[in-house]
């Protein structure tokens, strides 16, 4: 399973990002949980957001209400659009998909907050 990342990048406080993530490869079931982690420096990796194939989603309490996760089975992706973006949401953004033991992980992408 191949996990593509992208959508990171420098942006203001207050300010929105969109993070996108495309699965592929014959090892990826559209049945997977799909969601992104965060890796921030000298911490370790968190639950950002994640989302089943019928829609169910879990987010973390820092970021309930700021971001929305989403995905399209169709497509094999899944998008988490970041607003009211703080810089203790600068990290390092990681896709992952996950069903029946099988755990994969993208490339990380980078998210930085600061004026």
């Amino acid at each position: 399973v191949q996990l593509q990342a992208s959508g990171g990048g420098l942006v203001q406080p207050g300010g929105s990002l969109r993070l996108s993530c495309a699965a592929s490869g014959s090892r990826f079931s559209s049945n997977a949980v799909m969601g992104w982690y965060r890796q921030a420096a000298g911490k370790q990796r968190e639950l950002v957001a994640r989302i089943t194939r019928g829609g169910n989603t879990n987010y973390a309490d820092s970021v309930k209400g700021r971001f929305t996760i989403s995905r399209d089975n169709a497509k094999n992706t899944v998008t988490l659009q970041m607003n009211s973006l703080k810089p203790e949401d600068t990290a390092i953004y990681y896709c992952n998909s996950y069903f029946l033991g099988d755990n994969y992980w993208g490339q990380g992408t980078l998210v930085t907050v600061s004026s």
